[in-house]
């Protein structure tokens, strides 16, 4: 018994000790995602935070030159690249959060330019995106690169010339093993300053994008009312969708095994007395029809609002999908609190819906599923290392049209039932990654 007691502790204590170090290995893998899509971000941001710093270049000839009237000529292509440069920004912040709703069309004449509220919110940007965006961006690209030369110093000094410069600062001179270490330490430096503040630089650039190109509170809404009236005519068609989807399982499946469940019921009573064996065959097969009945219903409720996510949350829910997914799934929640029920069941129906394209046509041999939840929003990304090339009717995403309902239709629809936003990125060969931004609802 003592024996008995103390492996069971020991097993206890063993379990206890790894837990924490799970917890240890979750949070750093975190981290490095984190540190990851920020640097990524970084990096998108300088490609139009370099044309941002052309476009006000130019911007300062024309104003110059506009005193002795050339300018003037100049300055409605000017605008143009100004509102088309906004434009691709905030395509660049969708793909990477929530959408940047963008305002009327701005003029492209100078007078009305010059009077327009739009316009000046764009310039406003254009000069903090070419200075501060700039910066920004070159560092997150540039901190990768010091990171991996100091770090790696050791594996390759003695290959350099005499009185080479050691650190990326351009400081030091390496001759012993000490010196070498010690500029690895340096890249140390690097990467937990990569770690610890290239999220909070990522949302540093892309703030007066977001702040400045979205429409203001001053601008027309007929843009925003015309999209509501889209979004809510999608919600009721993918309403109208799912109750055919529904009826069309009630009736060919279940609605049918209970017609036969009826009928061997009813033939059975009538051969009873006189044929008791062939009455019990026929009870038998009227049994069997009313199991696979309620199997149909179990399996139409589960279609309509899965309990799983009553019991076990959705990250228990998508872990659930991941392990019957036939391509190796791994999943990566952290939502802190609870969506609306609507909004968990429509990133379920989402997740399972890109998992089983995903295994039926991408090729794949991984896929990573992940959900955050933060400042009122739930962030879904599915992404895959199939073939890529995924569209509207492509192979990666099935060909369900309208009335299937399946496919990246039947996503989209869902998605705009709920007022979100939906993004698809699949290059050939690619990955293939799927973003959908929700309101929580909470």
């Amino acid at each position: 018994m003592t024996a008995s007691t103390s492996g069971a502790g020991g097993g206890a204590a063993g379990v206890g000790a790894a837990a924490p170090r799970e917890s240890v290995r979750h949070l750093a893998l975190r981290a490095l995602s984190t540190a990851g899509q920020s640097l990524a971000q970084l990096a998108s941001g300088l490609n139009t935070a370099v044309l941002a710093g052309l476009l006000l270049l130019w911007l300062t000839v024309t104003a110059v030159t506009s005193v002795v009237g050339v300018g003037l000529l100049m300055a409605p292509a000017l605008l143009r690249a100004l509102h088309a440069l906004a434009g691709r920004e905030r395509e660049r912040l969708a793909r990477r959060g929530p959408e940047v709703l963008a305002p009327e069309p701005p003029p492209t004449r100078l007078r009305l330019a010059l009077a327009d509220t739009t316009t000046h919110r764009e310039l406003r940007w254009l000069v903090r995106h070419s200075t501060l965006g700039l910066l920004l961006g070159l560092l997150g690209v540039l901190l990768p690169v010091l990171a991996v030369r100091d770090t790696a110093f050791p594996l390759y000094w003695r290959f350099l010339p005499a009185n080479t410069t050691a650190t990326s600062l351009g400081v030091g001179n390496a001759h012993t093993w000490a010196d070498a270490l010690a500029v690895a330490l340096l890249g140390v430096g690097w990467i937990a300053i990569i770690l610890g503040l290239t999220p909070g630089m990522a949302r540093l650039q892309s703030d007066p994008g977001r702040r400045l190109l979205a429409a203001g509170p001053d601008v027309d809404l007929s843009l925003r009312v015309a999209e509501l009236t889209a979004t809510r005519a999608a919600a009721l068609d993918a309403h109208a969708t799912e109750l055919r989807r529904i009826e069309r399982s009630l009736h060919d499946g279940a609605q049918n095994r209970l017609v036969s469940v009826a009928v061997l019921i009813g033939a059975s009573r009538r051969m009873v007395a006189r044929d008791p064996a062939g009455a019990d065959e026929l009870l038998e097969r009227a049994q069997s029809a009313a199991e696979q009945a309620l199997a149909e219903l179990r399996t139409v409720a589960r279609g309509i609002l899965p309990p799983v996510l009553a019991d076990r949350g959705l990250a228990g829910a998508l872990s659930g999908l991941a392990a019957d997914c036939a391509v190796p799934c791994r999943i990566d929640v952290d939502v802190p609190a609870r969506c609306a029920a609507s909004v968990e069941a429509t990133a379920y129906f989402v997740v399972a819906e890109a998992l089983t394209n995903i295994a039926k046509h991408s090729g794949a041999r991984h896929a990573v599923v992940r959900a955050r939840g933060s400042g009122g929003r739930l962030l879904l990304s599915i992404e895959d290392d199939g073939r890529g090339g995924a569209g509207g009717t492509s192979q990666a995403f099935g060909s369900g049209g309208e009335d299937g309902g399946s496919g990246l239709t039947g996503i989209r629809r869902r998605v705009a039932a709920h007022d979100g936003a939906l993004t698809l990125t699949s290059p050939p060969g690619g990955p293939t990654v799927l973003t959908v931004d929700l309101p929580s609802g909470s």
